[in-house]
């Protein structure tokens, strides 16, 4: 599957993200919100918003490689937090998670505060969608 960065140089340099990324041959994989749910339904890491961010971007990475995939194949990416204050006091460690489940694959993404979740312990949710290969 080929891709292309798209970063536009009349727009600010993004930083952690690409503004777009197109894709040419391959299927969608349109990726449903993920918590740090376990395998038993269980939200872990209760009141940890950077363990949660870790577990539920492996979640979601859990869908990508049952399909076929991995993290290269991620083309967006929508983050929901709770706490978009203790989202940005975390950057750094958030990143750290980040690279260290997709090293240096960024794709666009998106963040956005809600007032909840649907599981009143989660923190985060990641949805996305993916392009894998034919």
């Amino acid at each position: 599957m080929k891709r292309q960065v798209i970063n536009p140089a009349s727009l600010a340099p993004p930083s952690g993200y690409v503004y777009g990324l197109a894709t040419e041959g391959g299927r969608v994989l349109h990726l449903a919100g993920q918590t740090s749910m376990d395998a038993s339904g269980r939200i872990v890491f209760p009141g940890d918003i950077v363990a949660q961010f870790g577990q539920a971007l492996a979640n979601i990475l859990c869908v990508v490689e049952a399909a076929g995939g991995d993290g290269s194949a991620i083309v967006k990416l929508t983050i929901f937090v709770i706490d978009k204050r203790g989202y940005r006091e975390n950057l750094r460690r958030v990143g750290e998670k980040y690279r260290s489940l997709m090293g240096k694959h960024y794709p666009p993404m998106t963040l956005v505060e809600v007032k909840s979740l649907f599981d009143d312990e989660a923190m985060v949710e990641i949805e996305g969608v993916a392009v894998l290969d034919s």
